[in-house]
């Protein structure tokens, strides 16, 4: 197991096992729950800066804004907007940050504000785990409509199950094989009738 994925785990990073609904249209029977993480700032401080040290000194270069979707994504989307301009000259322009938030429907949306921080400049993608990455999928796909650029994604935890590829660099911190995703309408889970767990 990867010294990161123990760290995590040490600093309350639960895999629980049961039938998550990770609602991105899939199903499956692990769930890497980095949420605590977060109520501890300096511990996302310590893995941000951990994220940036794993970029080649070209993409920390190239970075101009740092985006994410709420909630885990934009809170270490936003650390690691400030952290980047530490491992820059001071003479590059600062970073942004632009996150992608949800709507009264619940779809992923960038709001016009943020469209027009991301037009014409090169975007650093973040999430706490990819899982299929049709959660970077669509916050891509957001991004170009802005008229942006996405150079990498970049991740705590990388579930090693992307669906999609979105032709760019992933960084993960830590690398974790999980079982299997199924599909909602081919869940083997809502089959024979297992309840989906609810925290």
């Amino acid at each position: 197991m990867p010294t990161a994925l123990v760290e995590l785990k040490a600093q309350g990073v639960l895999m629980v096992n049961g039938h998550f609904d990770y609602g991105n249209g899939y199903h499956g029977t692990v769930y890497l729950n980095p949420h605590r993480l977060f109520q501890q700032p300096a511990t996302i401080w310590r893995f941000a800066q951990d994220l940036i040290a794993r970029m080649p000194g070209d993409l920390v270069a190239a970075t101009e804004v740092v985006s994410g979707p709420v909630m885990g994504g934009a809170l270490l989307a936003h650390t690691i907007a400030g952290l980047l301009d530490g491992h820059r000259p001071l003479s590059q322009a600062a970073s942004h940050f632009a996150p992608l938030s949800v709507d009264n429907t619940g779809a992923m949306v960038l709001r016009q504000f943020y469209r027009d921080v991301v037009r014409g400049k090169r975007v650093l993608l973040v999430d706490d785990v990819r899982n299929t990455g049709t959660t970077f999928q669509r916050a891509k796909a957001l991004i170009d409509d802005a008229g942006g650029e996405v150079i990498a994604t970049v991740q705590i935890c990388d579930r090693l199950e992307a669906l999609v590829n979105l032709d760019v660099p992933n960084i993960a911190l830590a690398e974790y094989s999980a079982p299997e995703n199924y599909p909602e309408g081919d869940c083997p889970l809502c089959t024979t009738g297992v309840p989906v767990t609810h925290f």
